[in-house]
Parts: C-alpha cells; structure tokens; sequence
C-alpha cells in the first residue's frame, strides 16, 4: 500500500464466515471469500486497497474500527445482526472521521420487523442494502467516489 492507495478496511461480522453455506436461498451461494475478492479487484481499479477482516465477536470489529482511525481513509462494515442494536459499534464508528459506509447482502426493510432499524444508519455516510453479491463491490464503488469528493472539496456525489 502506497500514500496513492487509500486503506479501506473491510469488517464482516457474526455469522458472514458462513457465507454460501448458511440459508443460501436468504444470502446467496458465495462465499465471503468471494465477496472480497471482488471487492478488492474493484477497490484496485478505484486505486485503494482492502483490508478486511471478519469477527463473530463485537469487541474485535469496535476494535477494528478503532485501529482504522490512525490509518484507513474508509470503512465498510457489514455487522450483520449487530447492526440493529450495537451502539459500541456505532459509537465506534461515530468517532472515525474518515468515509464510512454500512452493507448489507440482503435488504433488512423488507425482512423481520426487528430488522428495520439500524443504529448504525445515523453515523455512517451510506447504506448498501438488498443487492446480494454485488453488495460488498457496491460499497467499494460508493467508497471510491466519496473519497474523491470529499478531495476535491465537493459535495457528495
């Protein structure tokens, strides 16, 4: 990675390991592996690298969010589950002054009641919902054109 190639680190959360296994007909057949390393090739086209990592655990993605405040230029979290009640996530994530964009494979609107409701939704600069496996290259092309505007000092696209 070179000062030309902003850092995006990419947090997946509980459960997204089991990605291609788990309620496929809900999440789909590929796996987070996958997901990524599409994600990373688009991430490479934009001139930025990934880093990613997945967690079934809470504290370690505050964590990851918190050692991204000294050196990522974006975060991309897809909490899963966490994103509807986690407000050490959100607090996390209130305090990181660079992009920040929440994902999800699915669209939680149109899921479970408890669903509906993000608490991370008023920290982050966007949400990427509903669009399967697309979701994680979406939420790099979303980063990408963020982090131009936000150089050229010009409103968000």
């Amino acid at each position: 990675m070179s000062a030309a190639q902003p850092l995006v680190v990419v947090l997946s959360g509980p459960n997204l390991d089991l990605l291609g296994e788990r309620e496929p007909e809900v999440y789909g057949t590929a796996t987070l592996e996958e997901l990524v390393r599409e994600a990373s090739d688009e991430a490479a086209r934009a001139g930025l690298v990934i880093e990613h990592h997945q967690s079934n655990h809470e504290g370690e993605l505050v964590e990851h969010v918190h050692a991204a405040r000294a050196r990522a230029a974006a975060v991309v979290v897809n909490a899963g589950a966490l994103s509807h009640y986690s407000w050490s996530l959100h607090d996390a994530l209130a305090s990181f002054d660079g992009v920040a964009v929440e994902l999800h494979l699915t669209n939680p609107a149109a899921r479970e009641p408890w669903r509906h409701t993000s608490v991370l939704a008023p920290v982050v600069d966007g949400v990427v919902a509903g669009f399967g496996a697309l979701g994680y290259r979406l939420a790099i092309v979303a980063v990408a054109r963020l982090l131009a505007a936000r150089a050229a000092g010009a409103p968000p696209p």
